[in-house]
């Protein structure tokens, strides 16, 4: 697996689109999930008993920064056949949407749009954000694995 992660990352395009998806990314989340606020000055703030979701927030971001380029390599390199590709950029869109459940200030707009449903919908998500992460990450690392495997079969990287 280390070597197929060499074999991608060993050209600088990939790592530039591994860091432009992982750090908006992750400041994406940490603001939805309100550990950065931007109002009335930038300020982060790790509340007690909240590590758990903030290191699930990085992992995820991790994960989808490592998975999405692997993809697009996978992809540039089978341009021909489009139905062997579907599968792990899918997984991957799925992982990184999964990540960012936790409404926060995203959820009042939600309410006051849809109401008791919208009501609803924020209550579970802010209830079960941390399986859905937990979800999410598995997501990623089925999509990550396969990945990994199919690059191997259809690029004869070496173990």
């Amino acid at each position: 697996m280390v070597q197929t992660i060499k074999f991608v990352f060993s050209n600088f395009k990939y790592i530039g689109l591994s860091f432009a998806i992982f750090i908006p990314m992750l400041i994406g989340l940490l603001i939805l999930s309100e550990y950065i606020f931007y109002e009335p000055y930038l300020v982060s703030h790790l509340p007690e008993g909240t590590e758990f979701g903030f290191a699930l927030i990085v992992i995820i971001s991790f994960l989808s920064a490592l998975v999405i380029p692997m993809n697009i390599y996978r992809i540039n390199i089978l341009k021909s056949s489009k139905q062997k590709m579907s599968g792990g950029v899918f997984g991957s869109i799925i992982g990184a949407a999964a990540g960012a459940c936790s409404c926060g200030p995203v959820g009042f707009a939600v309410i006051s749009t849809f109401g008791s449903v919208g009501a609803t919908a924020t209550a579970f998500l802010t209830n079960y954000e941390i399986p859905i992460r937990i979800f999410a990450i598995a997501i990623l690392a089925i999509t990550y694995y396969t990945t990994v495997k199919s690059l191997k079969l259809e690029c004869k990287i070496n173990s």
